[in-house]
């Protein structure tokens, strides 16, 4: 299987789970003309298992070094296997919260309020269960973030005016979403035997087969999660599974274009993490709200007509957001 050999190579993996995982969200902006978020979330999920299927016998399956992906998984303790699925479910209740809040408030405040928090808690969760790095300069990384996403929050409310009781509930959701989504990556990470992937453990999991178990709960679970969103939505009116199959190609298409997006970003983040750590890993990859936040001004224009103090206050929010995540590859390194 493919393996990260060396930190440079595993940081550039995890700009791409940042890229990935502040981007995905764009294709729920483009399918929300016509489309509504809990019917999108259908495909969004079976995009995210395709990939990693096809992940798991390309990638994960080729090469002399580690277990191949059949016979990797075939190996997996019960244990680690349970602990991987429940990630995939805390991990879907969170992004179904995070993409209702995303709906209700726009990209530009659910990702850095809902994704913000998950960063901050998901270090101290990932580095006491794995600790690797300088905590000193990694923790200072994770503040000067927590300060970036107080000024995003400011810039909500003052950029808000108008819409108060939506961006409230919205804003309400991404905080859920954050501090169940800060939970999940420990779960996967404790299925792998992050101190060698060219040789792991046995009954311990390669990435590619725990990020496979790892969807397998996620699309499970969203027939619980997504059918009770669907009768009883956060905005609107109830949704069917008829109005779902009704829906043309190219619309189910963007929803699987959409998982397929964050799952390659996931999957990078679970490789680099034998080189970086699983808090410096799932720390950068985190960096996804000043991602969507850049989608959300300057394309999505969600701060349309806001004043000279909400705009100081995004630019704030991106320097104590590059400020943070330099700290943490930094820290990583030492």
């Amino acid at each position: 299987m493919f393996i990260v050999n060396n930190y440079p190579l595993a940081v550039l993996f995890c700009i791409v789970t940042m890229l990935c995982w502040g981007s995905w969200g764009n294709t729920q902006k483009m399918a929300a003309r016509t489309w509504r978020y809990e019917l999108f979330y259908w495909d969004y999920t079976i995009g995210m298992l395709l990939f990693s299927l096809l992940a798991a016998f390309t990638l994960g399956s080729f090469g002399s070094e580690g277990r191949s992906f059949l016979t990797d998984i075939a190996q997996v303790d019960a244990g680690k296997m349970c602990s991987a699925l429940l990630g995939g479910v805390i991990f879907n209740a969170s992004n179904i919260l995070l993409a209702a809040s995303v709906s209700i408030a726009g990209m530009a405040v659910a990702f850095p309020l809902g994704v913000g928090i998950a960063l901050v808690l998901g270090v101290v969760v990932n580095y006491i269960g794995a600790p690797k790095g300088d905590p000193v300069l990694l923790f200072i990384g994770v503040a000067l973030i927590v300060v970036a996403v107080v000024c995003n929050g400011i810039a909500a409310g003052r950029g808000s005016a108008g819409k108060e009781s939506p961006n409230r509930k919205g804003i309400l959701l991404a905080v859920v979403a954050g501090v169940l989504m800060s939970l999940f990556y420990r779960f996967v990470a404790a299925a792998m035997d992050l101190t060698d992937f060219t040789a792991p453990r046995v009954g311990m999991a390669t990435p590619y087969s725990a990020f496979v178990i790892f969807s397998v709960g996620v699309f499970l679970s969203n027939f619980v999660f997504n059918t009770l969103v669907m009768k009883r939505p956060f905005v609107g009116a109830p949704v069917s599974y008829r109005e779902y199959f009704r829906g043309g190609l190219s619309t189910h298409l963007v929803g699987v274009l959409g998982g397929c997006i964050w799952a390659l970003g996931t999957l990078f983040s679970y490789i680099a993490a034998g080189k970086a750590g699983a808090a410096v890993s799932y720390a950068l990859g985190q960096g996804a709200p000043m991602v969507a936040a850049l989608w959300g001004v300057f394309v999505w224009k969600e701060f349309r007509g806001a004043g000279g103090s909400v705009k100081r206050l995004l630019g704030l929010m991106f320097l104590l957001f590059v400020a943070g995540l330099a700290l943490i590859v930094v820290s990583g390194g030492s």
